[in-house]
């Protein structure tokens, strides 16, 4: 599990402090997905389009909490948008997310 971690980011990792912050919820899912159920005020933006549209989520100028299915792919989509300097952590799977948010 160490090196899951260090390549994906923790699931656990102080979303209670990055909502404080007023962290966005972003939704890396893929449309269909999204459209069968998803975390309220969630923002979408499929994994496979990130790359091409960083720019809206670095005006929104927020911290990110980013979720999927099971935090594979949020701990891709954290991992990129660090490397564009958004504050970001990987949420977890949507599930474990909700019950964090209560």
């Amino acid at each position: 599990m160490g090196l899951f971690n260090a390549l994906f980011g923790k699931s656990t990792n102080n979303v209670a402090e990055y909502l404080e912050k007023g962290a966005v919820i972003l939704d890396v899912r893929t449309p269909s997905e999204y459209q069968s159920g998803h975390i309220k005020n969630a923002i979408h933006i499929p994994v496979q389009e990130l790359s091409t549209r960083f720019n809206e989520i670095k005006k929104l100028n927020k911290p990110v909490i980013a979720y999927c299915a099971s935090g594979m792919r949020s701990g891709s989509a954290a991992s990129l948008l660090k490397s564009k300097d958004i504050d970001a952590i990987n949420g977890g799977g949507m599930n474990s997310l909700q019950r964090k948010l209560g």
